[in-house]
């Protein structure tokens, strides 16, 4: 009996994944159109800076990110060839390493958050007012760890 979902469960999924792929490949496409790098880079780059000069492990980047990411490390290694990253050892564990945002990581992400922002508008803002928009994010908040 749980384990099969109600019609209302599969609906709100099936809704869901539909909104999530419409809604990034807008924004992958407004990235690509003003040569800019993916929204991965720009999900890393936030992260990274948000956590200031502690940085963060490549694990504790991998949960953070928004987007599903299979091998985060390749990700790490092309933008720190960019320079827009650094390696720096781990404090507490030897082997470990910390990835931390270069100045040049941060222009990037500056540079790239105006068209991110115009893509959020014409992918969800425009399509619904402040109180669905807060509704949604409320909905769905329940359904991450965040969440709990």
């Amino acid at each position: 009996m749980g384990h099969r979902p109600t019609e209302a469960a599969v609906d709100a999924w099936i809704a869901l994944m539909r909104a999530q792929q419409t809604a990034l490949l807008k924004i992958e496409r407004a990235f690509r159109d003003a040569n800019l790098p993916s929204h991965a880079w720009y999900d890393v780059l936030w992260e990274l800076e948000r956590a200031g000069e502690a940085g963060l492990r490549p694990l504790e980047i991998e949960r953070q990110i928004l987007i599903a990411q299979s091998n985060i490390s390749r990700l790490i290694d092309r933008l720190e060839e960019k320079g827009y990253v650094e390696r720096r050892p781990c404090e507490d564990d030897g082997r470990g390493q910390r990835v931390v945002i270069t100045s040049a990581g941060r222009d990037m992400r500056k540079r790239m958050w105006p068209v991110y922002g115009k893509a959020i508008t014409d992918a969800v803002g425009k399509h619904l007012s402040e109180r669905e928009a807060l509704s949604i994010a409320a909905l769905l908040t329940k359904l991450t760890d965040r969440g709990r």
